[in-house]
């Protein structure tokens, strides 16, 4: 399985954070300010194991849409929804997608990662 991860957040110090915690553990990790530059990463038919998308984002699409579009896309990819701000409403999330509240932790991190099968 591909240890590759793609982070999609609009503030660039959580964003570069993120990244460099993930990459710490040993992933791979793409990068993406906006939802339309996460669709140019996927687009790259690269494999992806995980997507990890802020909600509140500017661009075409929100996290939560973009979360959906990887869902019926790419169903191999696992999909974590962070934000600090918004909680998302009951079943607005793909099947199986996790909701990671910000700051996120590295053990919460961790555990959304072992749930996701993604072990470091």
């Amino acid at each position: 399985m591909t240890r590759s991860l793609l982070v999609v957040e609009d503030d660039g110090l959580i964003r570069m954070d993120l990244a460099d915690t993930l990459t710490d553990l040993g992933f791979e990790v793409a990068e993406a300010g906006n939802a339309d530059e996460a669709l140019i990463a996927l687009g790259k038919n690269r494999q992806f194991a995980a997507l990890l998308t802020d909600i509140d984002m500017p661009g075409s699409m929100n996290g939560i849409a973009l979360a959906h579009y990887v869902a019926s896309s790419y169903s191999d990819c696992q999909i974590m929804v962070i934000s600090g701000r918004y909680h998302p409403a009951q079943g607005s999330l793909p099947q199986g997608a996790q909701f990671l509240l910000k700051p996120i932790s590295q053990k919460a991190l961790l555990e959304a990662l072992g749930v996701a099968g993604l072990k470091p």
